[in-house]
């Protein structure tokens, strides 16, 4: 079965708290289902330029609960949380609360970490990766039973709930929609097995990876990997994916020309990358529609900075 289309926006940076309520609001009018934030922590500076992630404005759960707070269906949710910036049941009362007070628009969202920079500007320690996932499956876990409201009795290797319900109950039941996200083979098995959402890392860019696999290639392997772990469910599940390059235009070469050099690859060929969108309204729209028999993606999020010239697209394709 194919999941219909939905959109979201990632947005991380107002310019006055009246900005941001206007910016929740238009991207409620304009359609889109979801707007996300993200768990990263870093402004200016060495560690951001080594993560080679832009400044982060906002921090996830109070933007969330603002933009839920001046919207009516919007649905909220961060792309994603990270578990080991979070005490784990301090996160379950945060998320559930997102939950009962924007009446059932919360979209959970949790993954392994990977930004070692921002682990060590924090003062964090980066474990391997093997541990942070093995963190990421207790911790959604113990989301699942916090939202069931029975008595807590967990006690694993990192995460420890005992002696207590889970407070407040969230009004989607049984629990609101998880979204797992990552790029490797075990935490996209675990989000085939556990989430209702897949969230696909962006693939690389060069034109071969180190393992020879071109980015269509790595991308379809990854939706490969939760279709594996998710069996007879895999109809169920949403698959979240980024062009986190979007230019809808009539001159797609001189936009491709321009990320190529913000990329500094050639141009050759990024057209057709899995995380590059460009092209009139009907272009992009058809390449979707293709890329969603392909790599699965049906779920889009698109950059706070596109989201007004992309709204023709979600009008064109939503529920599609």
């Amino acid at each position: 079965m194919t999941r219909p289309f939905r959109f979201a926006v990632q947005a991380t940076r107002p310019g006055s708290g009246a900005e941001w309520h206007e910016t929740a609001r238009r991207i409620e009018e304009l359609g889109y289902s979801t707007l996300f934030l993200a768990d990263h922590y870093l402004g200016k500076g060495p560690a951001a330029k080594e993560a080679r992630y832009p400044p982060q404005h906002l921090a996830p759960i109070t933007a969330m609960a603002v933009a839920a707070a001046v919207t009516t269906t919007l649905r909220i949710g961060c792309r994603v949380f990270c578990a080991d910036y979070h005490v784990p049941g301090v996160l379950m009362k945060e998320a559930t609360t997102l939950d009962r007070l924007s009446d059932g628009r919360l979209e959970f969202g949790i993954g392994g970490g990977w930004s070692e920079p921002e682990y060590r500007a924090m003062g964090i320690p980066f474990t391997p990766g093997a541990q942070r996932i093995s963190k990421l499956e207790e911790v959604v876990a113990l989301f699942k039973a916090h939202c069931s409201g029975e008595q807590l009795d967990i006690a694993g290797d990192y995460v420890t709930a005992r002696d207590y319900a889970g407070l407040p109950l969230p009004v989607q039941r049984p629990h609101p929609p998880i979204m797992i996200g990552g790029s490797r083979r075990r935490v996209l098995s675990l989000a085939g097995r556990e989430a209702d959402i897949a969230s696909i890392s962006n693939v690389p860019f060069d034109p071969v990876d180190a393992a020879g696999r071109t980015p269509q290639q790595e991308a379809a392997r990854r939706l490969g990997f939760v279709r594996d772990a998710a069996g007879d469910r895999f109809g169920d599940i949403d698959i979240e994916s980024s062009p986190f390059f979007t230019a809808v235009t009539a001159d797609p070469a001189a936009a491709l020309s321009g990320i190529a050099t913000v990329l500094r690859i050639s141009a050759d060929g990024l057209g057709d990358h899995p995380n590059v969108l460009t092209g009139t309204v009907d272009e992009i729209a058809d390449r979707l529609l293709e890329r969603r028999e392909i790599y699965g993606a049906n779920y889009i999020t698109v950059q706070q900075t596109e989201f007004a010239a992309f709204a023709p697209v979600v009008e064109l394709l939503t529920g599609k």
